[in-house]
């Protein structure tokens, strides 16, 4: 670590106590504002749909986009853009336009409750209990990867680094619930963009620009390869090492789907937005600037592939990209806006995490098998106090992604094990009425199993595949055809649900949703505008 070591000056410090002070106002500022447990875990459904559109695309910047996609930029070269413009744009203009009137019509809390409206118990339960689980351990990858910055930039024990990481998360989250969380997500926004932003255009200065990066990249071993994003993919001799249906059904549509559509962490952001329009709008609005991220993360991982040497060996491993730039690159000042913009990174993915969790452990597991019919006030106090279990446990996993030379191949494998699945559950389930609340249980149950056993395979070398990622598509692939499959051949030999009680959570049992009249608020258009300049994008790097 000590060749990460950065010259971080009084500027530095001072610009990060400001934005730590910044932070915790926030949380008390919010606190005012928690009147009930509504307050608290969904802004009291108060929010415009600019706010939760950032915060949504901002609770999403955690350490899997800022190191985990730089690392990938560094690895795989432009075959990362595909996590953005065919893994994440489509998905949440699907989420936006289709899903969310299912979502916000119903008034529901949770992702999880809204599979127990639709289905049964035994679902929501073991959604909710997987969920809580998932979340923790992404929390860990946020707080690990928080505390390795601190240390290695700033020189701090890692055992300070990650108390002191963990303390704010919680101060504000606790202070403040989702409210807290939202305001500061928009404010980690601007911080994470105003941060990254430094080392994309010093970077290309110092390699000649676009046309002097791509060239250096040309003559690594990535080669040319590396600059494209579809040429290759006939078959897997591309840096990915994944054919062109591993990218469109494995990531294009089960992982990217699954993570969008279904997440609760993100999902909450929508559910938080003051109406119907503004809450479809909340995701589309995100899927813009989620566009334009690749240049801030996966440029520098390129630059740094070509100017850091022996990157991929030793301490320079490719989750140090971003950390390596800014101690070649940035001068005092400059140096500080970059490490907070990093460790503003990490807070908003941590902060995504926890308050997705204390929700869905409050609502979903407290309040439906533990203790019922309490006082408001009883469960906002459970609220807290899974806020602090959740940190708690989030510091213990931070070790397990330790493990990981590239964290993007961790989380890649969690979101395989528990999003795919959810996503084939909910999808037949939201457009095919008959299907059987036993039915989306066990295709729930097995879909998760089909994956966790391919992953065992892939872990002992059974099977074998090109890399971790490659895996990551296949059993993505494997858990949503298992899920489907079970559920055709479940439901004819179980009972379904009446109408009545599918009332606004299949399609086609509802009210049809009014457009807006005014276009930039149509949540149709926008998404149509948002996936065509997906498709142009891709034009200058095919």
């Amino acid at each position: 670590m000590a060749g990460l070591r950065l010259d971080v000056g009084f500027v530095d410090y001072l610009i990060l106590a400001i934005y730590f002070v910044t932070v915790l106002g926030v949380g008390f500022a919010a606190r005012r504002a928690i009147k009930s447990s509504a307050d608290f875990f969904l802004s009291g459904r108060s929010m415009p749909a600019w706010v939760t559109g950032l915060a949504f695309i901002s609770a999403n910047l955690g350490a899997l986009e800022i190191v985990g996609m730089a690392a990938n930029g560094a690895q795989y070269g432009l075959m990362t853009l595909h996590y953005y413009w065919i893994g994440a744009v489509p998905a949440m203009v699907f989420l936006g336009i289709v899903m969310m009137p299912f979502y916000y019509g119903s008034k529901v809390r949770s992702v999880p409750e809204f599979l127990r409206l639709r289905f049964n118990r035994p679902t929501h339960l073991f959604n909710a209990a997987s969920f809580a689980v998932a979340q923790v351990l992404i929390a860990g990858v946020n707080l690990y990867a928080l505390a390795l910055i601190l240390q290695a930039l700033l020189g701090w024990p890692l055992w300070m680094s990650i108390v002191i990481g963990a303390a704010i998360v919680l101060a504000y989250i606790t202070l403040g619930g989702l409210s807290s969380a939202i305001y500061n997500e928009v404010l980690q926004f601007f911080v994470i963009i105003a941060g990254l932003l430094p080392i994309t255009i010093i970077g290309l200065v110092k390699v000649g620009g676009i046309d002097g990066l791509f060239e250096k990249v040309r003559q690594t071993p990535l080669g040319d390869p590396g600059l494209h994003t579809w040429a290759g993919t006939g078959g897997t001799e591309n840096p990915l090492g994944a054919s062109w249906i591993g990218i469109v059904f494995g990531l294009g549509f089960v992982l990217s789907f699954g993570y969008w559509t279904t997440n609760f962490a993100e999902v909450q952001r929508a559910l938080s937005a003051k109406d119907m329009s503004a809450a479809r709008r909340t995701p589309i609005i995100g899927a813009f600037p989620k566009l334009m991220i690749p240049a801030v993360t996966v440029i520098p991982g390129l630059i740094a592939l070509v100017t850091v040497q022996g990157l991929g060996t030793g301490e320079a491993t490719y989750n140090n990209a971003i950390p390596l730039l800014m101690r070649d690159l940035l001068p005092n000042g400059v140096l500080g806006v970059a490490v907070t913009g990093l460790v503003a990174s990490f807070m908003a993915g941590m902060a995504a995490n926890v308050s997705g969790f204390n929700t869905v452990f409050t609502y979903d597991i407290w309040q439906t098998y533990v203790r019922k019919d309490r006082s408001d006030d009883y469960y906002l106090r459970v609220g807290r106090i899974a806020t602090v279990a959740g940190i708690v446990v989030g510091i213990g996993t931070a070790f397990i992604a330790a493990g990981f030379d590239n964290i993007m191949n961790y989380i890649q494998a969690l979101f395989s094990l528990f999003n795919a699945p959810l996503f084939a559950t909910f999808i037949v389930g939201m457009f095919w009425k008959r299907m059987s609340a036993w039915a989306g249980f066990w295709s729930l149950l097995l879909g998760f199993l089909a994956a966790f056993a391919l992953y065992i395979l892939h872990l002992t070398e059974v099977l074998k595949f090109n890399s971790d990622l490659e895996q990551s598509f296949w059993g993505a692939g494997l858990a949503f055809v298992t899920a489907v499959v079970v559920a055709l051949l479940i439901t004819p030999f179980t009972p379904g649900k009446s109408d009545d009680e599918l009332r606004g959570l299949v399609y086609g049992s509802g009210d049809a949703l009014a457009a807006d009249n005014v276009w930039w608020r149509n949540p149709v258009v926008l998404g149509v505008i948002a996936v065509a300049l997906a498709i142009a994008l891709y034009i200058p790097v095919w």
